[in-house]
């Protein structure tokens, strides 16, 4: 063990008691062993150690179970630092499986890596009762997503595990540092061997009769540790509108240390704080799961070199980025559960004396926290629906989803747990039904639901920081030894620059930013469910928009155009336009067709200089300008009769709405 750590951390690095005890507990015969301790703590040197003893003794090499690619560069880098012989197999490196496998079957490997979605392929399938046969040690990384109560549950990594945990004799390892107490009993329960005939049933649901054949279940053996980081100080700014936590981040990487990962919750949130920052002078990346392999891999390397003071970034980078000198983690709206914080800011400071851990919350994160909660549950419809059309024969996504109208994100999320039930298999590009009924478990999908909303509760509770940050964190992952830090901004009144309120000029900067950026608006691929037509969409073009919803440049006028909607008059600046009476604008209500539209006078003129950008590209002038119809046309009118004005074009009022 020793040698192991010095290998790894430099020859001052002495083990942990814990460390040597669970590498004992792992040398077990056919042992379940689980590790659940703070990022930084070592984790993966008990089973690097373990690997080397149980080569040693003649037996199979050892199979990691990683859920990201990054986490699995990161691993044989690590891996091969220690001493051990490591490859992968996964998405991205097809062509050199064959080689890969003549090295296995030559055992020449001492440690073999793969993720989650390789149980479907079928190359990898046809090898794997043959590998599970001779493997010495079964490791599953990061632990908590093969738990349903996890807050990065991934049916996918669920069932692979379960496959594994199949094998009759070798000993299996788990390890998380992000796991309450009823994560940890799951993952737990989940571990004891089982018959292969019971490897596919639901945690929830009745064990089968056990094999006569297979050894007796083997009780988990749990390591858990305080998981208080006294070199992180966590501090939470409240109150900010979406545009001054832009300029808030400008602010703060002028003096936060080293180089570090702001979080945010959303793809485009990412995209655009990249850009704004740039334009400030800061070397940032953006880092999300659109973004192909070859430039995660990039974008890692730079912050690992720190040639980047910050990557902006959704949780795509996040489960076992391995750069020990973190500075900072800042992020930029809330996760929904204390488990994904603690997970996330936890990745810095883990060889510094010094980091910052800043939380920017924001009402709109609820939102957000609503749909990736209700993505992870089942819709029973939704899956009658997929059921439905499978029984025709295989289907691709992409026709599922014309056929269905369930959006792409859920169906994905809907067809793998279909897939750990056994309900529906994937065949290639395509998925079909197997046979086996869907029984949907009404009570386990509330019973998360609820937790979910509970877990939101702590968040928000986090936020108004009521007490220690650090001992709320620990306490609300069951860690037995909570006690104030000391350190957080509850506990010493301070805030990291620029505290409370971003500066002036990095404000202005950031509206003019963002109310100088287009939105593109791609046309539908394909046709929806339901309107008559099927297949692909063809002939439209691009199109142009002011902003998003949660645009941050014009959240004040998005917020007057809301209110105005609604009937609440605002101002002639900030709301309706039109003659007003008393607190309401003229015009009927009733009747969307009579009232005045309810644009700002900014976003009409937001409009006309988005079309001015746009129409540097344009083959020729419009001739004309009509407003499309809707079931409320007053602010289609209202803005189809501004951009006639201001271009001197002719409005054509031809089109009316039909209803439906």
């Amino acid at each position: 063990m020793r040698t192991i750590l010095a290998r790894l951390a430099g020859p001052g690095a002495t083990p942990r008691t814990d460390q040597v005890d669970a590498v004992h507990a792992v040398l077990q015969p056919a042992a379940r062993v689980l590790v659940v301790q703070a990022t930084g703590w070592g984790k993966s040197a008990v089973y690097w150690a373990a690997t080397h003893a149980i080569r040693s003794t003649g037996a199979g090499p050892t199979l990691v179970v990683s859920p990201l690619l990054a986490l699995m560069r990161d691993q044989v880098s690590a891996a091969e630092r220690a001493g051990l012989r490591a490859a992968t197999v996964n998405s991205t490196n097809f062509d050199d499986w064959d080689t890969v496998f003549q090295q296995l079957d030559a055992d020449t490997i001492d440690v073999l890596l793969v993720s989650p979605e390789r149980l479907g392929n079928p190359r990898f399938a046809a090898r794997l009762g043959a590998l599970l046969a001779r493997v010495g040690l079964i490791v599953i990384d990061e632990a908590h997503c093969i738990s349903d109560w996890g807050f990065d549950f991934r049916p996918d990594y669920q069932r692979l595990a379960r496959a594994l945990l199949s094998t009759p004799t070798a000993s299996v390892l788990a390890t998380t540092a992000t796991a309450n107490e009823r994560v940890t009993q799951d993952i737990g329960a989940q571990l004891q061997r089982r018959s292969p005939a019971s490897a596919s049933k639901m945690p929830s649901e009745p064990p089968a009769q056990p094999d006569a054949a297979a050894p007796a279940a083997a009780p988990t053996v749990t390591f858990r540790g305080t998981l208080a980081r006294t070199s992180l100080t966590l501090s939470v700014v409240p109150g900010l509108s979406p545009l001054q936590r832009y300029a808030w981040i400008a602010d703060a990487l002028e003096r936060l240390p080293g180089s570090g990962i702001v979080y945010v919750l959303t793809v485009a949130e990412a995209e655009r704080l990249t850009a704004f920052l740039r334009t400030c002078g800061h070397a940032v990346d953006a880092y999300t799961g659109q973004i192909d392999a070859d430039t995660r891999l990039q974008v890692e390397d730079r912050l690992r070199l720190n040639q980047v003071k910050a990557v902006v970034a959704t949780s795509a980078l996040g489960m076992g980025y391995d750069k020990p000198d973190l500075g900072f983690c800042v992020h930029v709206g809330s996760p929904s559960t204390p488990v994904a914080y603690y997970q996330q800011v936890g990745r810095a400071g883990r060889a510094v004396a010094h980091a910052e851990g800043v939380l920017l919350p924001s009402d709109a994160d609820e939102r957000i926290w609503d749909y990736f909660a209700t993505a992870s549950i089942p819709d029973p419809g939704a899956a009658a629906q997929v059921l439905h059309r499978l029984g025709g024969g295989a289907r691709s996504l992409l026709e599922l989803e014309a056929d269905t109208g369930v959006r792409r994100g859920r169906l994905e999320a809907l067809l793998k747990i279909l897939a750990v039930d056994g309900v529906v298999e994937k065949d290639g590009t395509a998925w079909r039904a197997t046979g086996v009924p869907y029984v949907h478990d009404s009570a386990k999908w509330a019973a998360l639901a609820q937790v979910r909303q509970q877990e939101a509760g702590i968040m928000r509770q986090y936020a108004r920081g009521a007490g220690c940050l650090m001992a709320y964190l620990q306490a609300a992952l069951d860690d037995p030894s909570p006690a104030p830090c000391g350190r957080c901004s509850v506990c010493t009144g301070q805030l990291p620059h620029p505290g409370l309120a971003p500066s002036a000029d990095k404000l202005q900067a950031a509206q003019a930013f963002f109310r100088g950026m287009d939105v593109t608006i791609e046309p539908r691929k394909r046709w929806p469910a339901g309107v008559g037509r099927k297949g692909t969409v063809r002939g439209f073009e691009a199109g142009r928009g002011v902003a998003f919803a949660d645009d941050p440049g014009w959240a004040a006028e998005l917020q007057a155009w809301r209110r105005a909607r609604s009937g609440e008059y605002v101002g002639p600046h900030g709301g309706m336009s039109g003659d007003v009476s008393g607190d309401r604008a003229s015009g009927s209500h009733g009747d969307a067709d009579d009232r005045p539209g309810a644009l700002p006078d900014a976003l009409l003129a937001g409009a006309v200089a988005t079309l001015g950008r746009w129409a540097r590209t344009w083959p020729a002038r419009p001739v004309c300008v009509v407003p499309l119809p809707a079931p409320d046309m007053a602010d289609n009118r209202q803005l189809a009769a501004h951009i006639a004005r201001r271009g001197r074009l002719p409005l054509l009022d031809v089109m009316s709405w039909a209803g439906g």
